[in-house]
């Protein structure tokens, strides 16, 4: 691989059940999730700088994070597709409290 395929940005894309979480969303929490959709298509599936960030145990190439400390507090799930194609789904948009990170795995 030459060093411009290993730094072409990662695909975003949105499972249909994001794409309608998205819009549920309130702007200050949608401009959040803005802020992560550019990391994760910069730097990839992994998100260390991002708040309670973490692998989901059990769950292939699956991470997690929150996007704002408020409550109610909100959550996404993003799911590395295809790691040769770089293709991340985020899976996931919602309140922590709503969240079944078994369904992820």
């Amino acid at each position: 691989m030459s060093n411009d395929e290993s730094e072409s940005p990662w695909e975003i894309t949105f499972s249909s059940k994001a794409e309608k979480q998205v819009r549920q969303l309130s702007d200050d929490v949608r401009g959040v999730l803005k802020l992560l959709w550019r990391s994760l298509e910069q730097s990839g599936p992994v998100q260390n700088n991002w708040r309670n960030y973490g692998k989901i145990e059990g769950g292939k190439e699956v991470y997690h994070c929150h996007l704002n400390n408020s409550h109610p507090r909100y959550v996404a799930v993003w799911k590395v597709m295809s790691p040769e194609e770089r293709i991340i789904k985020i899976q996931y948009i919602g309140p922590h409290g709503s969240v079944n990170y078994s369904r992820f795995k």
